[in-house]
């Protein structure tokens, strides 16, 4: 097992401006964050509660073994560890790759360094492949197993989801994410901590958004900084619990339910002390999967909100688009004519 070195901020061989992640940010009062029991009989009552209030909850007794947890972790602060030159190797990431301070392709930028893999293991790129190279075998074991098992955890939530939503069958959601051209997604994101010039300021690791995923399971280290979007506008701040997951309704899973349930816009500050590393899980479907609201939720096509698309097609817009903006406009079959803002 390699000896990793103390993890250091990526340095980039071109400036890149920062200033929009350094601001000053009105803390957030934690808020309390609706906690699911998944053996609670009444876990799917207490799921769809959830995502209609909040688009947001946490897991707790979701079956990932702790120790599987942990040593992802390790290997992924092993990996940001690595001397700049290595990490490089396997960046700019196209999507799928490393990659530091820039998030996607439209100017935005945090306080971050990242990996992105494809959870599809029939599906490689020079990337990954590069990422896998620098880094011991036993990393890629973990990177495995712990997509194996939080893929269980999201498919048997969606389960849930479906039951309390009386939708038959059961796995009309989780089938997407089960499905063999599943278009699922792993992201280890690392948040530095500040650099003296700026540790004063509060650093935005990633800026507003919301997740075009159906669903987003995510688990961090116990450092804070994650942050959520309440429905009157305000900003809470949601405890760390490195032992939880949580979980996130996205895009895809808002259409699906025909607006009944809310994606829910979060960031991540940075924090001044202590790193932060998490792993987040996308559940999509496959590209070609059609997304529209369910017929069983809304049977007439005229009180649907949003129009059918591909997600193929949604995922195109979504990358083409800046981190804040609000993606679903475009496939909103009558738009508000107030500004629906996601910044």
């Amino acid at each position: 097992k390699l000896t990793y070195a103390k993890p250091n901020m990526v340095v980039l061989s071109q400036h890149v401006a920062l200033d929009n992640h350094l601001s000053v940010i009105p803390t957030c009062k934690p808020v309390p964050v609706p906690v699911v029991d998944l053996t609670d009989p009444e876990a799917k009552t207490l799921i769809v509660k959830a995502c209609e209030e909040f688009g947001f909850f946490k897991v707790v007794n979701h079956g990932v073994r702790p120790d599987l947890m942990t040593r992802l972790e390790q290997e992924a602060v092993g990996f940001f560890a690595l001397p700049q030159s290595l990490k490089n190797q396997a960046g700019p990431p196209e999507p799928y790759g490393y990659g530091s301070k820039r998030i996607g392709p439209n100017g935005d930028v945090g306080w971050i360094e990242y990996i992105l893999l494809n959870a599809n293991p029939q599906l490689t790129s020079p990337k990954t492949s590069a990422i896998f190279r620098q880094t011991p075998q036993i990393f890629r074991e973990a990177v495995e197993e712990y997509m194996k098992e939080v893929k269980k955890v999201t498919c048997k939530v969606l389960e849930m989801v479906t039951e309390g939503l009386g939708i038959e069958p059961r796995d009309t959601l989780s089938k997407m994410v089960r499905d063999e051209k599943s278009d699922s997604c792993l992201r280890m994101n690392h948040y530095p901590t500040a650099e003296e010039e700026v540790e004063k300021m509060v650093k935005v690791g990633f800026g507003e958004h919301t997740d075009p995923q159906i669903i987003s399971v995510l688990r961090s280290n116990n450092t804070a900084g994650l942050q959520i979007c309440m429905k009157d506008g305000s900003w809470v701040a949601v405890p760390p619990d490195h032992s939880s997951f949580f979980v996130n309704v996205g895009d895809a899973l808002q259409v699906m339910t025909n607006g009944r349930f809310k994606s829910v816009k979060h960031r991540v500050l940075a924090d001044t002390r202590r790193s932060r590393v998490s792993m987040i899980y996308f559940g999509g479907p496959p590209l070609s999967q059609k997304i529209a609201p369910l017929p069983c939720l809304v049977p007439k096509q005229e009180d649907w909100l949003y129009k059918e698309f591909t997600w193929s097609q949604y995922k195109s817009s979504a990358y083409k688009s800046k981190l804040g903006d609000y993606r679903l406009g475009l496939f909103e079959k009558q738009p508000l004519l107030t500004h629906r803002s996601n910044v």
